[in-house]
């Protein structure tokens, strides 16, 4: 088999630089020995052909080489956020079957408990390691000599959790192959052919917990370097787009909103003209806002619809949204976008209705070990919604008016608001709640808790607020509370969020965008 383009830059060019965060950088040769020894080392912490390694998604070099030397090894990777709890780290890698974990210091804490509760090895970087945890630089350098791997192993792409369009979050495999391959290096090789950016140095500015970030993985599979942001700064942003010449980045529009807030004097001491593609994804953006960045940046915008569990179902670039504002583009192959009504039938273009897509089998939703979610996101064979309410105009472009999901996008991260009510309606002073999306400058979306106190003297906002934070991660925690005497109900007594989120909004429109 011919090398791979990663082994070939680490042969021809070893000295340059691969892969960079805020603490330091990786030579291709430097590169190319760590993913070794973490694929060899990887192997022993998850021997069987259905383990997994937890991976908490620190955005530093040890993540990323985790996940390529899982990729090389056959060893499946679980990218899970460093900001759960404790309780709901132990939960999705009981859920992944992961046998071991890797983890910086932002989630170290709870990574330490959950290997101690559950007795699996862990290994720690940026931070001291504690109790019986490996340090990651010790744990590289111990790797044997021979660090053949096992041929044939089975292709294992990274798993991601997100929430889909309902229930709480499940597992799913990345899509960045379109077709079925032989075993793990045919993958890498497939991947590493399909890397989605333009060449030269690409910028991690979001968490890689998530999807699109860690879609830089392809990008250094491909031979290209990767620039990792530890955590965002508009400014410190467009430094390494200057320092780096990156020619590409994946967006959200909350990192828009923060670069548009800068003094003139300040976005002027930068230069950006290096950018060629600027992907954005993960929530819809404000008009004004993208129209803006576009007069900034150029005609480098990409937008992409879709979700983890689909991969990207449409795209559109600058020159086709500024003709068609407000769209999120044409469908792409092989899929195919279907409007419906409410007794599934298939609605003309220009009319408002559930938003659907019809794919081949190998390529619709899928949730590890959920059969039953896996179902519920189809409407009918091979049909398949991600809970958005919208419109297909004449020319095949893809309108978003609304969600039929109780989903909250919140600075591009799915949200989703029966996580925290199950919380707080455990609180004893809480009757009964409602939490839903409200406007918020920075995010689009920000979770409000409407809430139905039990007695006279309702509970207050800090109180509410401990109580959800010691069982959920923050960001899943409701950012504002509001006492309510009752919650608005629909004519068959069921809750009406959307008649809720009403009164927060300027128009119809009632989610973000």
């Amino acid at each position: 088999m011919s090398l791979l383009p990663l082994d070939r830059r680490a042969q021809e060019t070893p000295d340059e630089p691969a892969l960079a965060d805020d603490l330091g950088g990786l030579t291709w040769s430097g590169l190319a020995d760590q993913v070794a020894r973490a694929a060899v080392r990887l192997l022993e912490f998850a021997p069987g052909p259905d383990d997994r390694i937890a991976v908490l998604g620190d955005n530093a070099i040890p993540t990323l080489v985790t996940h390529l030397a899982g990729l090389r090894a056959g060893v499946g990777t679980v990218a899970i956020s460093r900001h759960l709890t404790s309780r709901e780290l132990i939960d999705q890698i009981i859920d992944a079957g992961a046998t071991g974990i890797i983890a910086g210091p932002v989630g170290a804490g709870a990574a330490l408990d959950a290997a101690r509760e559950l007795g699996l090895p862990l290994v720690t970087h940026g931070t001291p390691a504690a109790g019986h945890a490996f340090d990651w630089d010790l744990w590289l350098a111990a790797a044997p000599d021979d660090r053949a791997l096992p041929a044939e192993r089975p292709a294992r792409p990274p798993l991601v959790y997100t929430s889909g369009t309902t229930g709480r979050a499940r597992g799913t495999e990345v899509r960045w192959v379109g077709t079925p391959v032989a075993d793990s290096a045919a993958y890498l090789a497939a991947m590493s052919a399909r890397p989605g950016f333009p060449s030269g140095p690409h910028l991690v500015c979001g968490p890689l917990q998530h999807n699109a970030p860690l879609t830089s993985l392809r990008h250094l599979a491909a031979g290209e370097p990767v620039v990792v942001l530890g955590r965002y700064d508009a400014e410190t942003f467009l430094s390494r787009v200057q320092r780096w010449r990156v020619t590409s980045t994946v967006m959200v529009p909350t990192h828009f909103q923060r670069l548009l807030a800068l003094p003139d004097d300040v976005r002027s001491r930068y230069d950006v003209s290096s950018l060629r593609q600027v992907s954005h994804t993960g929530s819809a953006c404000p008009p004004e806002v993208k129209r803006a960045m576009i007069d900034w940046f150029g005609p480098v915008l990409t937008e992409s619809y879709g979700a983890s569990e689909a991969g990207t179902v449409a795209r559109i670039s600058s020159a086709e949204w500024l003709a068609h504002p407000g769209s999120v583009g044409r469908v792409r192959p092989p899929f195919e976008v279907l409007v419906t009504d409410d007794d599934g039938g298939q609605l003309p273009p220009g009319e408002t209705g559930l938003l659907a897509f019809r794919a081949p089998d190998d390529q619709g939703v899928r949730y590890h070990a959920d059969p039953d979610k896996t179902r519920a996101a189809y409407l009918s064979p091979g049909v398949f919604t991600l809970g958005d309410i919208g419109y297909v105009d004449a020319e095949g472009y893809i309108f978003i008016t609304d969600r039929a999901a109780d989903v909250v996008v919140s600075g591009g991260v799915n949200l989703y608001p029966a996580e925290s009510e199950a919380v707080l309606r455990q609180h004893p002073s809480v009757a009964e709640l409602a939490v839903i999306g409200v406007p918020d400058p920075d995010f689009g979306e920000a979770l409000r808790a409407l809430v139905v106190p039990t007695g006279e003297k309702p509970p207050p906002a800090e109180e509410l607020d401990r109580f959800c934070r010691a069982r959920l991660a923050p960001y899943k925690c409701p950012k504002s509370y509001e006492i309510v005497p009752e919650l608005l109900r629909n004519a068959m007594g069921k809750l009406d969020k959307r008649a809720m989120r009403r009164p927060y909004w300027s128009s119809e429109r009632t989610i973000a965008g």
